[in-house]
């Protein structure tokens, strides 16, 4: 099984390196551009011209194919690391960030293939490719026995990937809502989305997300109560969960019956994500609480 685990760690591996090139090819074509000599007539004969234009779209297509790369290398490392640990994927912090990583690179891939917006990817996919090196150089790959409160528990492992799906998909949310702050009303790059597609597209992710987070706070609160004997104990984890479900109801709510569009609704999706990365890295290591035990 370390013959295994060692694989697992070279697939993550390559897996980063395609997200880094995939995270390059992205940025150039959405910011990149290329110098093109023209030559032009004038009454005192030829002249040549430098104009600055795109990147041509062959950049963005190899962008697309080094992200196809990064989700197979890093699906195949979290199935091979699962059997090599015989749990799933994301029992503790280095497997955690590599799924919340891995998850945020596949629903982006959906996303481009689904509404062909490409230019996500130059936010998007920096932000999947940082969490997967912070797995990666902040905690140990080495696998290590699990806590007995994390053993044999299957409605335990479902809660968990509930929640890092969940993230997943919101953190799409907020990469569109990023690149729509960017954009502003405006619409002031002409080469990037316009600012109604980048709202849309943030819209449609926390409609992926935020069911799936209700659902993930939903079985912990089960699973608590088997573990624990309590549905609900305002343990710092829970709580910081429960306010970020809140966050991303109210944008819903203020979206769709208040009408808010614009910065107003996009600052709530920024607050929401800033809640999740709270609770992943300041109650994990700062706040004590009944889930310390995942900040291992």
């Amino acid at each position: 099984m370390s013959s295994l685990a060692g694989f697992s760690e070279s697939l993550y591996w390559c897996g980063i390196v395609f997200a880094a090139l995939a995270s390059l090819f992205y940025i150039a074509s959405a910011w990149g551009w290329r110098v093109v000599a023209q030559q032009g007539a004038t009454s005192a004969g030829e002249l040549t011209l430098s104009e600055r234009q795109p990147l041509p779209p062959i950049v963005g297509r190899l962008g697309s194919a080094c992200m196809v790369s990064t989700v197979a290398f890093l699906l195949a490392a979290m199935t091979t690391r699962s059997i090599a640990t015989g749990h799933p994927p994301y029992s503790d912090m280095f497997e955690y960030l590599s799924a919340f990583g891995t998850t945020t690179a596949i629903f982006y891939l959906i996303f481009e293939r689904r509404y062909r917006q490409r230019t996500l990817g130059a936010f998007a996919m920096p932000l999947s490719l940082l969490l997967l090196l912070l797995a990666q150089w902040v905690f140990s790959p080495k696998v290590e026995p699990l806590v007995p409160a994390l053993q044999n528990n299957r409605l335990l492992a479902i809660h968990v990937a509930c929640m890092v799906i969940s993230y997943g998909a919101l953190t799409v949310a907020f990469a569109a809502t990023g690149l729509y702050l960017v954009q502003g009303d405006a619409n002031r790059f002409p080469r990037l989305p316009k600012a109604r597609v980048l709202e849309s597209l943030s819209y449609k992710a926390v409609l992926v997300g935020f069911p799936l987070l209700g659902l993930g706070i939903a079985l912990g609160a089960y699973w608590g109560n088997i573990a624990w004997g309590r549905y609900w104990g305002w343990d710092p984890k829970e709580t910081t969960a429960l306010i970020t479900w809140l966050i991303f109801a109210g944008f819903l709510h203020a979206r769709s019956l208040a009408g808010w569009r614009g910065k107003r609704a996009a600052f709530i999706v920024v607050a929401g994500w800033a809640m999740i990365s709270f609770n992943i890295f300041v109650v994990n290591f700062v706040i004590s609480g009944l889930h310390s035990y995942a900040g291992m």
